[in-house]
């Protein structure tokens, strides 16, 4: 910058001035000697000046009242004297010329010897720079003495080494200064390009700030110029920057601190302070005069003074006293011509120069402005000029008035941000850490009040990651709309703007579709379902997967064989999201309002968060504090991340500090900051530093008519006594509301129509539910945009609110008792206006504001009409994977159908019981769909009608932990099914139904199991269903069942014909056969039928199922376990994408106990891939699954030898003992048998016998029963025959015990 600034002052060292008639300089004509000479020469001479020059040295005298006459005025020599005085008395940092002494010259009784001052008065220098022609600055410069007013630096080839430090040659003014020089004259010629405004904008800043800097220091001495004039101020250069020295102080006065008062005694500290503002005024004023100068390239003071006087006079007419606003009205004042005083200037720099002309004179006139906000110290104006300086992109930005200026409305940008550098430093080390670390995905919450500014402050991060390749992927929780399909909407929209906008290259497109491909496959219609643009992403219209079409479907026609839909779907969003990340390619997903997700949102985040194939992410998460408790579902789901070893970093937003609100001030009203001050101040205080409630309130003066734009300063005044004792609500919606109500009436009506609408809508929906006199379209949009009510979306016809608050302020505006009225009006109104297509579009609109009035619906039919069209939004929100916002629709409508009797509205009433219970099932509701069933259960007019119902209770019973209530209710709808099942079993009854079942298995071959139909009986489809839920919750509640339940599937599936759920029948029965009676070629035989008919019937979804028992349970008989490995790792993946994760992570647990006992892999890469398992089972909330995968990873770490807690590593203070506990207390007994093996077999091996046994007898309590044995029940075996032998050996009085004991293994 400093390249293209200079003061010329090299080739004007030497020019010398004299007075004219009018006292003004004029260079004078007559050439002198070279000032190096040993003797004094003249230099300057006027009227009542002379000045002489000596070497470094100069020489004023005071003539007298006739031009030669060698003795002054009384009045001259005091100045003289004063100027002594000051100059003495002032320390070393103000800059001013030193005076040395005072005594006789040449014949003239007084004179002042002074040191000859460096540099250039600003005035000449204004001359120079203001001289030359567009294109080429021209200077002719003859070598001339100069008088006291217009310093010249001296000779710049002179050896004098402080002049020569004095003048950076970089200062160069448009460019380099080249000359020529010699002993007595030099010509100097400049020819430079014309700057840009800005570049000729910011020399003249830099003076300024020099001029601003040197009054500071000399009011801060206590020292007032009362003569600063352009003339006065010597420019030269120290260290690359200006500096200004203050010549002539004749008429500067010294005023102190203890200086006495008119009774002879000391002044008080405010009667000083009053003091001190008023003497230092009049030289805030002529500095104001001076840099309009500067700025304007005034020659003279008259143009400055005209100026003043013009501001001052034009007050009266330029605002009249604000009337009272009446409703509706917009307050608008009398505009005046503007005048010259900053035109042409930005505002910024022009509201500070009209400031300081004005300085002291608002008391002149009674209708001065109420604002009278002045300057009181040099020190302010510097600080505003170096702002200036410093921020020249936001101080230069305005220097024409515009449209809103001229009327006087003030415009405010909605996403301001200011200050949190704690934060923003916070949030650029998390992105640092995604972009270089990034091994495991990272959170970071950002919590605070309503309107602190949460969501401008992630917003911060959005460049700064897209600049790094980066993607950064947000979405926004609302409290009235559907919580459960923000991650989808905000997945489409990130899809959709990769389509639109093109802003991928070939190069980063087809490395994401892979990638997404590799992690969804080709056809997942579940999740193309809910992100439409994902389907156009990936280029191919999916066709519908075929699964089996032999399903156990129930009466509503949906499948159920594999009821984990919700978590299938989860996993897919988890799965999506790591394909998108990647270290090339990080991604940000921040969510906003966490404080309204719902469950199945905070769900999906809790799985990525704690997904170990997750990298190079992060979660930003939005909230407010103040509607978080410890009890809310997020403050939950934050402290598993955190008992899990997750960290999660803490981001708080509080009020903007007073500068911070200053700074926004400053910047919104285009005023230097500390003119603004005082009313930033009261907005402060008045608004907590909450910085939505300070944009609003700072609009609210403006339409009241406090805060206006000034055409005649051409500056935003403002009536500061009327801000300051102004009421107001400390709630930021009410303050809001209240300025909605002086809005026109019909606005009104439209703020209120769109707050029933949602949060965001389409104007045609809007249009659909005005009557034609309620508001115009486009005045109302038009205005509650240009207001900051509204935002537009990428130019369309959708509309948003600008922040969820505006939202409420509006809906307050509609009076509580009205509030059922409205919303059932204006739904019904856009039912009746509406076809059945556009129906379809705004469907769920229609019916929250239609639900919103059900209390004043009389009518049956129109009830009932009501329950229908809750039914259908709840089916389409199910069919959007929308659960929760499904089940609020279907319970609604059966809210709506309360009082009428059973047998009315029978179908809709069952359809809606039906919906409800999947939708509540699926959101893990599951006390409230035990009991909403239950009247329907008894009084549904058939059975059938109870299946679906039945079937929901069924499984939220099992998930819900009541397995022996869940075995009972199956036991019952069995029975009236024609299937009885007893719940207890004996030993008889258990070899009768043995040798029968496996005497008609003996009389089938393998074709003829394969030919078997396909069932078509839909009692039976139905009790194979039941059957298949029974067998699940007796493996672990009553074992005893699981043989007789497998045997009688079997016996249908032969009896009946074959369906999806056939195959798993055939394989725990070929686990029975091995287990039990030892016949491992039956129960190879029946693995392989199974696998086989699960491929004829294409049931791809029981793959994870028949897995964990063919290869885990039947073929470790008959082949190498090794051979199984890879088959668990497939069928997790495919029960992870089938969303069967139960089953999914079982096989990962069966992966890993064949790893430990024979993989024959390190145990350093085993211990990874258990890690990273284990994760996976905790992420999935498979809690027993996952435990075993714990002991697991204990168990590699004791074969090691190395002495750690792996239990710890995944629940804080956790261990081995306390994990036997509460599983022994939650009769989970599988867990507690198989850390009793896993301590028996680090016992063994280790050579501790004692307590081998010990496990021994303890692993005796917890019976495997007949269930199928899997690697780890093996070993076990063999290591019992082991211990037994090797007690028997010691000859002990248990010899027999442990023979007995070893004979039984060998058997």
């Amino acid at each position: 910058m400093m390249d293209q600034l200079s003061l010329g002052l090299t080739n004007l060292e030497g020019l010398s001035f004299r007075r004219d008639g009018n006292g003004e300089d004029t260079p004078a004509t007559e050439e002198i000697t070279n000032p190096q000479s040993t003797s004094p020469r003249l230099v300057h001479q006027s009227s009542r000046t002379s000045i002489y020059r000596f070497q470094d040295k100069g020489i004023k005298v005071r003539l007298g009242g006739n031009l030669g006459d060698p003795q002054p005025q009384q009045w001259q020599v005091d100045r003289l004297s004063n100027e002594q005085t000051i100059s003495r008395y002032l320390p070393l940092s103000c800059k001013r010329r030193e005076v040395l002494n005072i005594g006789p010259f040449d014949g003239h009784p007084v004179a002042l010897y002074f040191k000859w001052a460096n540099g250039i008065t600003l005035k000449e220098w204004m001359r120079k720079v203001q001289g030359g022609t567009p294109g080429v600055a021209s200077f002719t410069v003859t070598q001339r003495n100069y008088n006291e007013t217009s310093h010249i630096q001296q000779n710049h080839s002179r050896s004098s080494s402080h002049n020569e430090s004095a003048i950076d040659s970089n200062l160069l003014y448009f460019g380099n200064i080249g000359h020529t020089t010699n002993s007595a004259l030099y010509t100097s010629t400049i020819k430079t390009p014309t700057p840009r405004a800005t570049d000729d904008l910011n020399v003249r800043l830099r003076a300024a700030m020099a001029i601003a800097k040197t009054l500071s220091d000399f009011h801060d001495a206590g020292v007032v110029i009362n003569n600063l004039t352009t003339e006065n101020v010597v420019l030269d250069t120290f260290e690359g920057d200006y500096v200004a020295t203050f010549i002539d102080l004749s008429e500067a006065a010294i005023f102190r601190n203890d200086a006495p008062d008119n009774q002879g005694g000391q002044k008080s500290v405010d009667d000083m302070a009053a003091f001190e503002k008023q003497i230092k005024q009049e030289d805030l004023r002529s500095l104001g005069t001076v840099l309009n100068q500067l700025f304007r390239g005034f020659q003279d003071d008259s143009a400055s003074q005209s100026v003043v006087r013009d501001n001052t006079d034009v007050f009266a007419c330029d605002r009249t006293d604000t009337p009272s606003k009446t409703e509706g009205e917009d307050v608008r004042r009398k505009r005046s011509k503007p005048t010259n005083a900053s035109e042409g200037l930005p505002i910024y720099l022009g509201s500070l120069i009209s400031t300081l002309l004005l300085t002291g004179r608002e008391t002149e006139n009674p209708n001065s402005p109420a604002s009278a906000v002045n300057y009181e110290s040099a020190k302010d104006v510097y600080l505003d000029l170096k702002t200036m300086l410093e921020n020249k992109s936001r101080c230069f930005r305005k220097t024409d008035l515009d449209e809103c200026m001229v009327e006087s409305r003030l415009k405010l940008n909605t996403d301001l941000f200011y200050g949190r550098r704690v934060q923003i430093s916070m949030l650029m080390h998390l992105l640092n850490s995604v972009f270089m670390r990034g091994n495991q995905p990272s959170i970071a919450t950002i919590s605070g009040h309503p309107g602190t500014g949460k969501s401008t402050l992630a917003s911060q991060i959005k460049k700064p990651i897209q600049d790094r390749d980066g993607f950064f992927i947000e979405g926004k929780f609302h409290k009235s709309s559907c919580p459960d399909t923000v991650l989808s909407k905000a997945l489409n929209s990130f899809f959709g703007s990769i389509i639109v906008k093109g802003s991928f290259s070939g190069n980063m497109l087809m490395p994401l579709r892979w990638r997404i491909h590799d992690a969804i496959g080709s056809g997942n219609n579940l999740l193309m379902d809910v992100i439409p643009n994902l389907r156009k992403l990936m280029a191919e219209e999916t066709s519908t997967v075929q699964t089996s079409s032999n399903g156990c479907t129930l009466r509503s026609g949906r499948s159920h064989a594999i009821p984990t839909s919700s978590h299938r779907l989860k996993f897919m969003f988890c799965k999506l999201i790591g394909a998108i990340a990647c270290k090339a390619h990080p991604l940000i997903l921040f969510l906003d309002d966490l404080q309204w997700a719902d469950e199945i949102t905070l769900d999906v985040i809790r799985m990525i968060l704690t997904d170990p194939d997750v990298t190079h992410f992060l979660l930003l998460g939005a909230y407010r504090d103040n509607e978080v408790s410890l009890s809310h579902p997020l403050t939950e789901k934050l402290n598993y991340l955190k008992e899990h070893g997750k960290d999660v970093v803490p981001i708080n937003i509080g009020p903007l500090e007073k500068e911070c609100v200053n700074t926004l001030v400053s910047e919104a009203l285009c005023l230097p900051p500390n003119l603004c001050r005082p009313l930033s101040n009261a907005i402060h205080t008045k608004t907590g530093g909450i910085i939505m409630f300070l944009l609003r309130f700072l609009k609210s003066l403006n339409d009241e008519g406090l805060l206006w734009f000034s055409l005649s300063s051409q500056r935003w005044e403002f009536d500061l006594k009327k801000i300051r004792v102004k009421e107001i609500s400390a709630d930021v919606v009410q303050h809001m509301t209240l300025n909605m109500t002086r809005l026109d009436k019909n606005i009104q009506m439209g703020l209120k129509t769109a707050a029933c609408v949602g949060s965001n809508f389409d104007a045609e929906i809007l249009q659909k539910t005005k009557k034609d006199d309620d508001f115009d379209m486009k005045t109302l949009l038009e205005k509650c945009v240009e207001d900051g009510y509204l935002i537009r979306i990428d130019g369309s016809q959708q509309f948003a609110w600008a922040h969820d608050q505006v939202h409420q302020a509006a809906y307050e505006l509609i009076p509580i008792e009205k509030r059922e009225l409205f919303h059932l009006l204006l739904g019904s109104r856009l039912l009746m206006k509406s076809s059945s297509s556009e129906l379809a579009n705004m469907l769920f609109c229609v019916v929250d504001n239609m639900n919103r009035g059900v209390n004043l619906l009389e009518s049956d039919d129109q009830k009932h009409e009501l329950a229908f069209l809750n039914l259908r939004a709840g089916e389409s929100a199910l069919s959007y994977s929308a659960f929760h916002t499904a089940s609020r629709y279907l319970i609604t409508g059966l809210s709506l159908l309360e009082h009428d009797s059973w047998e009315k509205n029978y179908s809709l009433r069952m359809r809606l019981y039906d919906a409800a219970s999947e939708a509540l099932y699926v959101t893990g509701d599951f006390s409230r769909l035990i009991s909403l069933v239950q009247k329907p259960l008894k009084l549904a007019i058939c059975f059938d009608d109870k299946l679906n119902l039945y079937n929901n209770l069924v499984r939220s019973l099992a998930a819900s932990g009541q397995m022996d209530e869940g075995i009972a209710t199956c036991l019952r709808v069995l029975a009236q099914l024609g299937e009885v099942i007893p719940s207890t079993i004996s030993l008889e009854s258990y070899h009768t139904e043995t040798v029968r079942i496996k005497t008609m298995m003996q009389g089938m071959s393998d074709d003829q199991l394969l030919s078997l139909p396909v069932i078509t009986d839909t009692c039976k489809m139905a009790a194979m269903q039941f059957l298949n839920h029974l067998l699940y919750q007796a493996y672990f509640a009553k074992p005893e069942l699981s043989p007789f339940i497998s045997f009688r599937m079997v016996e249908m599936s032969i009896e009946y014909g074959v369906c999806n759920i056939t195959p798993f029948a055939f394989s725990v029965y070929g686990a029975f056969l091995v287990s039990a009676i030892n016949d491992n070629e039956g129960g190879y035989r029946m693995g392989r039928v199974a696998m086989e008919l699960m491929k004829k019937m294409n049931a791809i979804e029981i793959i994870p199922r028949l897995s964990i028992v063919i290869y885990s349970m039947i073929n470790i008989w008959k082949e190498p376990f090794q051979a199984s490995l890879s088959k668990h790792l497939e069928a997790f993946d495919i029960g992870a994408h089938r969303g069967d994760m139960e089953f999914a992570i079982s096989s990962l647990f069966q992966y890993v106990n064949m790893s430990i006992y024979g993989c024959g892999e390190n145990f350093d890469g085993l211990i990874k891939h258990i890690q990273a398992y284990s994760k996976r089972a905790l992420q999935s909330q498979q809690h027993v699954v996952g435990t075993y995968l714990i002991a697991a990873h204990q168990q590699a770490f004791d074969f090691m030898g190395v002495e750690e807690n792996a239990y710890s590593l995944y629940f804080v203070g956790m261990t081995e003992d306390s994990c036997f506990d509460t599983a022994y207390r939650n009769n989970q007994l599988s867990i507690c048998r198989y850390i009793c093996q896993k301590r028996k077999y680090v016992a063994f091996w280790t050579g501790d016998m004692d307590v081998a046994a010990k496990m021994y007898e303890l692993s005796k309590r917890f019976p495997l029963g007949s269930n199928g044995k899997i690697v780890s029940d093996l070993v076990a075996t063999f290591i019992d025959g082991l211990i037994a032998f090797y007690f028997a050996r010691k000859h002990r009085s248990d010899e027999a015990k442990w023979k007995a004991i070893g004979e039984d293994v060998m058997v």
